[in-house]
C-alpha cells in the first residue's frame, strides 16, 4: 500500500477543499519522518517531492504552491502569471490568496500558525504563515484585505487556524514580552507569567484570533498543540530544545 497523507480538516471549511496536513503519511525518514513538506529543510529532495506529490493527490489539486516565507506580514495574489515564480522561490511572501480554480494553496509551518481563509460564496480562498512576527506585523490583516480586493466579503470570510504551538509550551523572556507590549499596547493580556520559572508564555493562537476578530473575521482555532504532540506534529522549539539541528514542516493548503 502507498502511503495516504494524514490531513486534518475544520468543519467551518467544509465548503471547500482544504485540510491542516500532519507528520503521518509520507515517506521521509528519520528526523523528517515522513510526511515533511519543506524544501527549505535538508531532507532529501526526492523525499519532499514525493511528499508534495502525495498531498496534492489528496486534494484533488492540478498543483500545490507554497512561498518563501519570510516572517513578513506580505500578501500576493496568485493568479496563472505568477505561479511559477511563487513556485520557483523567486518571491518572498508569507501569505497567499487566490481565486484560480484546481490550485491549492497553501503554507509550512513547525509551531507557527498556519491560517486558512476562504470565501466560499465567492470562490476566494487565502492561507497565512503566522508566527508572532507576521501576526504582529500584520500578515493577518494583509491576507483579508487582498481577499476583499479580489471580490471576497468581509462578512463572509471564515478562518481557521491550524495547529501550533500553545500557551503553556511558548515560553519567552522579558525582552520579548517588552518589545511585544511596547509595539502592540493591547498584547499585555496575551502573555501570563510563570510562577516557578517568572518567565512568561504567550499564547500565540488567541493573539491570532483576536487580530481575526479586529478584521471582521469569524474565526476559530483548531485546538492542537505542535509542541505538545510529537507523534502528530513537526515543532522547530522541540527539536532546538532536544539539540536537534534540523526539523521537518507541515502544510496547511486550500483550494477553490
Amino acid at each position: 500500500m502507498p502511503p495516504h497523507p494524514s490531513i486534518l480538516q475544520a468543519p467551518a471549511l467544509a465548503a471547500l477543499t482544504h485540510g491542516f496536513c500532519t507528520r503521518r503519511g509520507g515517506v521521509s525518514t528519520g528526523t523528517y519522518d515522513t510526511l515533511n513538506l519543506g524544501r527549505g529543510s535538508a531532507d532529501r529532495p526526492e523525499h519532499i517531492a514525493q511528499n508534495r506529490d502525495l498531498v496534492r493527490t489528496a486534494l484533488g489539486a492540478d498543483r500545490l504552491l507554497t512561498p518563501y516565507q519570510v516572517h513578513s506580514a506580505d500578501c500576493l495574489l496568485v493568479t496563472q502569471d505568477n505561479v511559477e515564480s511563487i513556485d520557483r522561490g523567486d518571491i518572498k511572501v508569507d501569505a497567499l490568496v487566490t481565486h484560480e480554480h484546481g490550485l491549492a494553496i497553501g503554507i509550512l509551518t513547525a509551531d507557527c500558525a498556519p491560517i486558512l481563509f476562504a470565501d466560499h460564496q465567492k470562490g476566494i480562498v487565502g492561507a497565512a504563515h503566522a508566527g508572532w512576527r507576521g501576526a504582529l506585523g500584520g500578515v493577518i490583516d494583509a491576507t483579508v484585505d487582498t481577499m476583499c480586493q479580489a471580490g471576497a466579503q468581509r462578512d463572509h470570510i471564515k478562518a481557521v487556524i491550524g495547529p501550533c504551538i500553545s500557551q503553556p509550551a511558548y515560553e519567552v523572556g522579558d525582552e520579548f514580552y517588552a518589545s511585544f507590549c511596547t509595539q502592540d499596547a493591547a498584547a499585555a493580556q496575551f502573555f501570563t507569567r510563570h510562577r516557578e520559572t517568572q518567565n512568561w508564555h504567550f499564547d500565540l493562537p488567541r493573539f491570532c484570533l483576536a487580530r481575526l476578530a479586529q478584521c471582521g473575521v469569524a474565526a476559530e482555532w483548531i485546538g492542537l498543540c505542535t509542541y505538545m504532540d510529537r507523534t502528530q506534529f513537526f515543532s522547530y522549539r522541540r527539536n532546538t530544545h532536544e539539540e536537534i539541528t534540523d526539523y521537518g514542516r507541515q502544510g496547511s493548503f486550500i483550494r477553490c
